[in-house]
């Protein structure tokens, strides 16, 4: 019975890699589990770890409503958050963000104030959005969860 070469080559690989000679200059695999490294996104089950908009963004929306926010259409209706002029009061979003809007759910428990407000700054002033005049405050963000 022959054994096709790649078959042996990814035996070989994974052989040389259990016997600790990985590639030269390969450094060890940490498990993302490890002390400190929240790069899942999650500090714990329920709660999202960002404290930067962009990085909630890219973590949370972008999924939806795409990474440069021009929305998408498909398994369901997602709108642009880029150029959208509803964003220009900052009332609007976080409302949005706390509390969901038809399809899209609410995430009061999920992010604490500060990181509503974050990500509500990050979209209003980036994606082709400029309205930096009136910015989200964690303060805001607590009355919208009255």
């Amino acid at each position: 019975m022959r054994t096709p070469l790649s078959t042996l080559a990814a035996l070989a690989a994974v052989a040389l890699l259990a016997a600790g000679d990985g590639p030269a200059g390969a450094q060890s695999a940490t498990p993302a589990t490890a002390a400190g490294d929240n790069s899942h996104g999650f500090v714990s089950a329920t709660r999202f770890g960002q404290r930067d908009g962009a990085a909630l963004y890219a973590a949370i929306c972008a999924g939806c409503h795409m990474p440069n926010g021009r929305g998408a259409v498909g398994a369901g209706m997602y709108p642009a958050l880029a150029g959208n002029t509803k964003l220009e009061a900052a009332a609007y979003p976080v409302q949005v963000v706390v509390n969901g809007l038809r399809g899209m759910p609410g995430f009061a428990t999920q992010l604490d104030d500060a990181q509503i407000a974050a990500v509500v700054n990050w979209v209003r002033s980036n994606l082709g959005n400029d309205y930096r005049a009136d910015p989200a405050r964690p303060e805001d963000v607590r009355a919208a969860r009255q």
